[in-house]
């Protein structure tokens, strides 16, 4: 019957079916008002957005069967981007599309950031912008393989990323030809950049990335105030005067009513713990912020401690396995705060196996750090070649290892042989290091700079 063909029966797809649902058939204000009316009732919304824009006037050399088909793959093509639910009723998310109908820059602007945020847009976004920078032609064939290597997947001959691309065009995303990307606008939408919060802005450098540091390392409980500085040494390289840490930094941060100082013994380092204002004024805006750069369902993982995430990949369900492995990734390496940029493998892509993760950072010099995870028994050396061969694609500057089982010794003498004869640094993390950083995450920087000095000697200069 009309109105009842539901999702599941076209081609499975990562990115949202659209077809109809375009800016260039319908008006986006016009349908949301036809759903608030006749929500509840399929027949009677198509009958609505049929009647206004696939009429026979319109479409005169169209058959009625395929101008009622059209009617109907735009309640579809709402439902795949969330905005109705399966009886044309208003989502949540509709609603919100609703009471912006009559302002077309935040309507526009509304739905941009949730293809971005929700629907896989981050990713193809990153994806054209590789592509672009390697010199590869952007065309819905190439995007597809390109895409299918990142784990996202839409059919052969789908128009599904062309009429997302469309809906980021209204909000100044894309340009109107090709596939050009305006920075400016996707910052401002997405609403992720540099954030400096007008609290951290007030503090001196070292008292910000004092506090900064712990918000790194996510614990709400009590840390030693040595480990904090050791890790805030490490990543922003700011030299701390040890005498002069609780006066300079610790009682001015307690003063303005950010951590609590426990003092110990003079032998042993002052115990810091943040407080609800830190919580409440900086680390859930930066922890909201680094939410919108992931996915929805990697959203609710991030705020786990580190020793639930690896219980989470002995799970029996892949999904879940998968997810905690890309989320394993994504804490170890904002431990020493870098930017996260993509996931090029989903977990739930890949069974659960393994994971590539690329984050980067500019402190200093330049630096693309290509991650891979892997929940299996060993590393073995076609792993890490994989991971080398990539480094062209990727323009990676390092690559980190990490298993939650064993890394072989083959795979360690083929990493041994690339480090000297390459620029690269390869990391290698195994189970023994990750139980560590569970027990203290600030052991990372143990493990870090144990690779460092190991890279170190496979690259003496001879001169």
């Amino acid at each position: 019957m009309q109105g009842t063909l539901a999702i599941g029966a076209m081609p499975k797809s990562d990115l949202p079916f659209g077809s109809e649902f375009s800016p260039s058939n319908i008006d986006l204000k016009t349908v949301l008002e036809f759903a608030a009316k006749h929500g509840g009732d399929n027949k009677a919304f198509e009958n609505a957005v049929h009647d206004a824009f696939f009429s026979e006037k319109k479409f005169p050399n169209t058959s009625e069967y395929n101008r009622r088909k059209r009617a109907n793959n735009t309640n579809l093509g709402l439902r795949a981007y969330r905005i109705v639910d399966d009886n044309a009723t208003l989502t949540e998310f509709g609603k919100t599309l609703h009471e912006l109908r009559d302002k077309p820059k935040e309507l526009h602007d509304a739905l941009a950031k949730h293809i971005l945020l929700n629907l896989h847009g981050t990713t193809l976004v990153q994806t054209i912008q590789d592509m672009q920078a390697s010199g590869e032609d952007v065309n819905l064939n190439s995007l597809r393989e390109w895409l299918d290597e990142r784990g996202v997947h839409f059919p052969r001959g789908g128009k599904h990323a062309s009429m997302m691309k469309l809906w980021l065009e209204r909000a100044g995303i894309f340009s109107h030809s090709g596939w050009r990307i305006n920075e400016a606008r996707l910052q401002e939408v997405r609403g992720i950049g540099t954030l400096e919060l007008e609290a951290l802005a007030k503090l001196n450098p070292g008292q910000r990335f004092f506090l900064r540091t712990m918000l790194n390392l996510g614990t709400t409980g009590k840390t030693s105030a040595s480990e904090v500085e050791k890790l805030a040494t490490a990543t922003y390289g700011f030299k701390y005067n040890e005498k002069g840490l609780a006066k300079d930094i610790l009682y001015p941060l307690e003063k303005a009513g950010y951590i609590t100082v426990e003092k110990t013994s003079r032998a042993k380092s002052p115990i810091v713990q943040p407080t609800e204002k830190l919580l409440k004024e900086i680390f859930e805006p930066l922890l909201q912020q680094l939410e919108k750069q992931t996915t929805e369902d990697l959203r609710p993982l991030l705020r786990k401690p580190l020793a639930e995430i690896v219980k989470e990949l002995s799970s029996e369900d892949k999904h879940i396995k998968g997810l905690a492995l890309e989320t394993l990734a994504f804490k170890l390496m904002r431990f020493i705060d870098l930017d996260y940029v993509m996931t090029r493998l989903r977990g739930a892509a890949t069974g659960g196996a393994e994971v590539d993760v690329i984050f980067e950072s500019g402190r200093l010099v330049f630096s693309r750090w290509q991650v891979q995870c892997k929940n299996t028994g060993t590393v073995s050396l076609d792993d890490v070649a994989k991971e080398v061969g990539l480094t062209h694609f990727l323009k990676s500057n390092v690559i980190v290892i990490v298993s939650t089982g064993d890394i072989g010794s083959e795979a360690r003498r083929y990493a041994n042989k690339i480090m000297r004869d390459s620029n690269l640094a390869i990391v290698m993390i195994d189970r023994g290091d990750i139980e560590g950083i569970i027990g203290s995450p600030v052991h990372i920087l143990d493990v870090l700079n144990r690779e460092a000095k190991h890279a170190m000697k496979l690259k003496v200069l001879e001169l």
